[in-house]
C-alpha cells in the first residue's frame, strides 16, 4: 500500500466515530419515536374504536419487544462506543445515559410489555372476541391505560431530557 493510500485510509477510519454516532442517533429515533405516539393512539383509539384496541396492544406489545428493545441495546453499544472513543466516561451525561437506559429497559420489560399483553385481554374481554362494534371498555381496562400511559409519559421524558444532556454535552 503506497503512503498516500495508507493516509487516506487512516483518515476514513479516524472519522468511522461519526458512523457510530449516527447509528447512536439513528437507533434512538428508531427505538424510541413510536413511544411518543402510544398516548394519542391510545386514547383517541379507545374512544373511536374499542374493538380495534386488542389488535392495537398486541401490535405495541410487539413494537416493545422487537423494535424498543433491540434498539436500546444498539443505543448502548453505540454509546460505549463513543464514550470509550472520546474518554469521557466520568461525564455526568454518559452516566445518565448508561443509568436511563436500564431504566427504560427494566420499565419496558417489567411494566410495559406486561401490560400492554394485559390491555390487550382487556380490550379483547371488553369488546367481545369478535369485535362487536359496540363494545365499550371497562374501568379496568382504563386503570391499566393510566398506568401504561404513565409510564410510557415517562419514557418519553427520560428520553428527551437524554437528548437534551447528550446535546449540550453535560459534564456534571
Amino acid at each position: 500500500m503506497s503512503g498516500v493510500h495508507h493516509h487516506n485510509a487512516l483518515a476514513h477510519l479516524s472519522r468511522l466515530w461519526e458512523v457510530v454516532l449516527a447509528l447512536h442517533i439513528a437507533s434512538v429515533v428508531v427505538g424510541f419515536g413510536i413511544v411518543f405516539a402510544y398516548p394519542l393512539f391510545m386514547t383517541v383509539g379507545a374512544r373511536l374504536d374499542p374493538p380495534s384496541m386488542a389488535w392495537f396492544h398486541q401490535m405495541q406489545q410487539a413494537v416493545s419487544r422487537r423494535l424498543v428493545s433491540p434498539a436500546l441495546v444498539l443505543v448502548v453499544i453505540f454509546g460505549v462506543i463513543l464514550a470509550s472513543k472520546f474518554n469521557v466516561w466520568s461525564a455526568f451525561y454518559v452516566q445518565w445515559g448508561i443509568g436511563v437506559s436500564i431504566v427504560i429497559g427494566g420499565l419496558e420489560g417489567m411494566v410495559l410489555i406486561p401490560r400492554t399483553g394485559r390491555l390487550a385481554e382487556l380490550a379483547r374481554r371488553d369488546a367481545g372476541e369478535h369485535g362487536s362494534a359496540h363494545g365499550t371498555l371497562s374501568a379496568e381496562y382504563y386503570g391499566v391505560q393510566r398506568q401504561v400511559l404513565l409510564v410510557a409519559g415517562l419514557i418519553s421524558v427520560l428520553v428527551l431530557a437524554t437528548i437534551v444532556l447528550m446535546a449540550m454535552h453535560v459534564r456534571g
